[in-house]
């Protein structure tokens, strides 16, 4: 039967509207429904520039796209042999050799900055990504120089950017465990903490290579020395050596620092030191003479802190840190076959009431003796970050993709930037036992040099009572680099 024309027109309405409601309805569908399971659409993505992509850097970016809401965009590095297995993880992205020429032509299609270059590097492309906007995630030690630290401390405040430093061990559950007892009281006031290491295990404490070598053709030279004074290539500096040379490492506390004083940082909120000491290893170069290498940091130290009272504490702390393979005694707590902290690693704390302990990354925290870690019977207080140190990275994206301030994250420069300094003043301490060395007079290498204590004013920067140390607190940059 023929329809007139009032049915049809109704029908059309109907079938316009059913239309629309249809069409409406999969327009408000979720994007990862219709991406399918575990999708996530391009604009929830952050979109990171990584700068350093070989070693840590490779396993860091890596880290960061297994989150599924990062997408690694641009890689760059200054060595093309380094940079391989990034460059075949992430074939779609585009790829750079200078920050510089990334920076300048590509920063308006990324959101974040990954940095894992060697520690002399640190400093300026962090700093010239927080003022173009960017979120950055940086390697530990945050910078080589304490200068710099105080910089992007202050410029991750200025810019209102997500920072985070790369020292994972912040987001373990050990270090918000040590909190928990230390607040409910069960080491009374703690006066006392050690922290120690078996690093380096790469050279320390020699002289620069005498003979010269080729860079391998795959290297850019120039680029990798950076802000660094010019030298010529040697051989087995690139890609592990160069952290015992000052010129572009922090040595054994650079390297472990940022994960074994991480805990007493956090569990005592401690924040710069008011005064540091050191004692170094010594090299001899026959049987009457102490070799003096001051391009090289020495085989192994013990630097003692002096931290001034926080709202944690009843007094000052006094921080022992030691390396290549320096310990402090066991404590008598500890059973004779018990490991000390995780035998190579450890950090120790000793209260006026009780004492614990915890492996690196503040893992495997322990009350002494250990039977007391399972009696303990403290309900946790403080939020866990869900993977621990697998999680310290997604963290930082989800942070990132929230925007600043709405989320927590364990290493923001606000407490990296001043861990940071603590490390590098302890090292003002060990590069000051080589200032006072009489070599440095030319008065021979054949008796020890003085050990002051050195007296940290944190405002000035500046130590007060050994003016030659304080050249190493702000480097000159090699001309055509610069900090901002």
């Amino acid at each position: 039967m023929q329809q007139d024309s009032e049915d049809v027109s109704a029908s059309r309405r109907q079938f316009l509207k059913t239309s629309a409601a249809a069409t409406a309805g999969v327009l408000i569908v979720p994007r990862y429904v219709l991406g399918g399971r575990g999708y996530t659409a391009p604009s929830d993505q952050l979109v990171i520039a990584a700068v350093g992509v070989g070693g840590k850097g490779e396993s860091d970016i890596a880290s960061f796209a297994k989150t599924g809401k990062a997408r690694i965009a641009y890689l760059c590095d200054v060595d093309d042999q380094r940079a391989a297995k990034s460059r075949q993880a992430f074939p779609k992205a585009s790829y750079h050799k200078d920050w510089r020429k990334l920076f300048d032509k590509e920063h308006k299609h990324f959101d974040a900055v990954s940095i894992a270059t060697p520690d002399h590097n640190h400093a300026a492309p962090t700093l010239a990504a927080m003022q173009l906007g960017k979120h950055v995630y940086v390697q530990k030690p945050l910078t080589h120089d304490i200068y710099e630290a105080r910089v992007l401390t202050e410029a991750a405040r200025r810019y209102k950017v997500v920072t985070q430093m790369g020292n994972q061990g912040a987001s373990n559950d050990g270090v918000r465990q040590l909190r928990e007892w230390y607040d409910a009281g069960l080491l009374g006031n703690v006066h006392t903490v050690y922290c120690w290491t078996d690093r380096p295990v790469w050279p320390q404490g020699i002289a620069w290579p005498a003979a010269k070598a080729t860079p391998p053709p795959t290297l850019d030279w120039d680029l990798w020395l950076g802000s660094a004074p010019y030298r010529d290539y040697t051989e087995k500096l690139v890609p592990f050596n160069w952290r015992g040379w000052w010129d572009y490492g922090t040595g054994a506390l650079g390297d472990m620092g940022c994960h074994l004083l991480e805990a007493p940082f956090r569990v005592l909120n401690l924040q710069y030191p008011s005064a540091v000491q050191a004692s170094v290893g010594s090299v001899y170069v026959d049987e009457f003479k102490r070799g003096y290498f001051p391009d090289s940091c020495p085989p192994s130290s013990h630097v003692v802190l002096r931290f001034p009272q926080t709202d944690k504490t009843t007094q000052d702390i006094t921080v022992h840190w030691m390396d290549g393979g320096i310990q402090p005694e066991r404590p008598r707590e500890l059973g004779p076959t018990e490991l000390f902290g995780d035998g190579g690693n450890g950090t120790l704390f000793i209260g006026d009431k009780g004492k614990m302990m915890a492996s690196t990354y503040g893992a495997n925290a322990r009350l002494l003796p250990t039977s007391r870690t399972e009696q303990a019977g403290i309900a946790p207080t403080l939020p866990r970050v869900p993977g621990q140190a697998d999680g310290h990275y997604g963290q930082w994206v989800e942070a990132c993709l929230a925007g600043p301030g709405k989320m927590e994250v364990s290493s923001p420069f606000a407490l990296a930037g001043p861990l940071t300094e603590a490390l590098l003043v302890a090292n003002l301490a060990i590069r000051g036992y080589d200032v006072q060395h009489p070599k440095a007079t030319g008065q021979g290498v054949d008796y020890p040099a003085r050990n002051l204590e050195l007296l940290w004013d944190p405002k000035q920067l500046k130590v007060t009572n050994l003016d030659e140390v304080n050249r190493f607190v702000k480097r000159e940059y090699r001309a055509g680099w610069k900090l901002g």
